[in-house]
């Protein structure tokens, strides 16, 4: 969430990240819509981050997007820091070694 100090107004931009492929966009909104996005979130207890020039270039996707390429390493550190907070780790994490299991796709 963000607030524009021009306008005042917040923006909101919401992902879901399944672990499998890039973090996709679920929900954007600004004002009452942005508002609604974080009282869910918060109800949920999902972990907000403020940024407002992630949140600007985010909120130009459409929903269902894939964050771009460009974002990957910003949007990781989020996720790692949301999985932090909430004393979390990913699918696959062994926290004595620090890394993850290697895990094969198969090719199409």
């Amino acid at each position: 969430m963000a607030k524009s100090e021009e306008q005042k107004t917040n923006t909101a931009v919401a992902l879901k990240y399944d672990g499998e492929e890039a973090p996709t966009i679920t929900a954007t909104g600004e004002g009452s819509v942005a508002d609604e996005i974080i009282r869910i979130a918060k109800e949920s207890n999902v972990p907000l981050y403020e940024n407002a020039d992630l949140v600007a270039l985010l909120s130009k996707l459409e929903l269902g997007d894939n964050i771009p390429e460009v974002l990957y390493k910003v949007i990781a550190e989020i996720i790692a820091f949301a999985y932090h907070i909430q004393n979390k780790v990913p699918e696959g994490f062994n926290r004595e070694s620090g890394e993850m299991e290697r895990r094969e796709k198969p090719i199409n």
